[in-house]
């Protein structure tokens, strides 16, 4: 009886929370029908057909089924030009090869959102493991400002002192304690480094942020975009992959270092087919809106059990990751644990700090996922270190999200 009786207290806390959010959801909605009227016009405009998901093998010359997808994704995300492909095998990979696209020996890399996010740092910084500085590739980097915005002044002073080739932005938080980057924010950065004399490369690290707004950064000023198909771009349906979008001089530099420089995007085969691909963009405008009210919902309710949340839940979030700082290491270990135990994947396996390569500290991850590591289904993660911050993100469905609630409540609620 005491079970039964809590599971409807749970039920109807829920419920008075999604009346709190009513306003935030129907915005999610307008901006995931907008988001779809997009992508689909992109498709159409691409005359998408069922031959275009057949693969092929060798080389692939004349796949039409690889080049429609890049210029599907490109038009989705307002560019000229894009690379989507399964070789691509992860975010880091895929911001890897772009950058090392784009920079030559004795170009500097400047990032003014502050230091990029662990598993990118050895690619810019590491000693003889073939990093942008072994190559003789500089990186400089501007720190955001206490309240998690641009410093201007910092950013225009070092902007000449350098003369960079390439401008990087890190759209969501990393690991740091801020809000992700709107596009209006982008698109400001954007245009100041114009205004003052900035001619490169600006490139956006993507990853998170797609769709959670009616634009994108390449809609702001960005040159390049780019990230990884197990998240938001892939719909949830994507089982690997990656894309980068943005100019057409850009993209044809890339993609010289994707394959080889005599030969660029004319190759390039995968036999198994490209249909999830396809239908996973067209899918990424709601599965990202499911993410987003999963966010906003596990937000309320931590801010009412008294934990820090990034972003607060008076604010819209810009990307589909919320932060939730804890202040001890057994409240955010139950948090992580009950969202594994909530997943229709290893929902029996208790979850353990490890040393997660890549990482600098031990990790614990809820992921009890349908692709591995695929964060835009539900999952959740972070460094079991002071001040013990979890890292929530996805949801495929809202419903999930709910029952994940309840799993937490049971646990967290005193």
């Amino acid at each position: 009886m005491e079970e039964t009786f809590r599971d409807t207290k749970n039920e109807n806390y829920i419920k008075s929370c999604e009346k709190r959010l009513k306003d935030k959801f129907e915005l999610i909605d307008d901006i995931a029908y907008h988001n779809q009227k997009k992508v689909l016009s992109a498709f159409q405009k691409h005359r998408v057909a069922v031959r275009h998901f057949s693969g092929t093998t060798g080389y692939g010359y004349g796949d039409e089924g690889r080049d429609t997808l890049g210029g599907l994704y490109a038009a989705a995300f307002g560019c000229e030009s894009g690379i989507v492909s399964p070789h691509l095998l992860s975010g880091t990979h895929t911001l890897s090869v772009a950058l090392f696209g784009l920079l030559m020996p004795g170009d500097t890399l400047f990032c003014v959102t502050g230091m990029p996010y662990d598993t990118i740092r050895p690619v810019i910084m590491g000693e003889n493991i073939g990093s942008l500085k072994d190559y003789g590739i500089a990186f400089e980097s501007c720190d955001l400002t206490s309240d998690g915005l641009f410093d201007y002044g910092a950013v225009g002073k070092r902007l000449h002192e350098i003369n960079p080739v390439v401008v990087y932005i890190q759209r969501s938080r990393g690991y740091e304690l801020r809000d992700a980057l709107s596009c209006e924010q982008i698109g400001e950065m954007c245009a100041f480094l114009r205004k003052n004399g900035f001619n490169g490369c600006i490139f956006v690290d993507n990853c998170y942020g797609e769709f959670v707004e009616k634009i994108e950064p390449t809609d702001c000023g960005a040159d390049i975009i780019a990230g990884s198909l197990i998240k938001n771009a892939g719909g949830g349906i994507a089982s690997t992959g990656g894309y980068i979008c943005g100019g057409q001089r850009y993209i044809e530099r890339i993609g010289r270092r994707f394959t080889a420089p005599s030969i660029g995007l004319e190759v390039g085969s995968f036999e198994q087919g490209y249909r999830y691909f396809y239908q996973g963009l067209f899918m990424a405008p709601h599965t990202v809106a499911q993410a987003l009210k999963c966010s906003l919902l596990i937000g309320r309710a931590m801010t009412d059990l008294g934990y820090k949340n990034y972003p607060s839940i008076d604010k819209m979030p810009y990307d589909i990751t919320r932060c939730i700082e804890f202040g001890n290491a057994e409240d955010m270990v139950n948090f992580i644990r009950e969202v594994q135990y909530a997943s229709p994947v290893d929902s029996y396996v208790t979850c353990e700090q490890w040393d997660m390569p890549g990482y600098d500290s031990q990790i614990i991850m809820a992921a009890g996922t349908f692709v591995s590591g695929a964060s835009i289904e539900l999952s959740a993660d972070g460094p079991v270190k002071p001040p013990y911050i979890a890292y929530f993100q996805g949801g495929l469905t809202y419903e999930h999200g709910k029952c994940a609630l309840k799993n937490i409540l049971n646990k967290l609620a005193k």
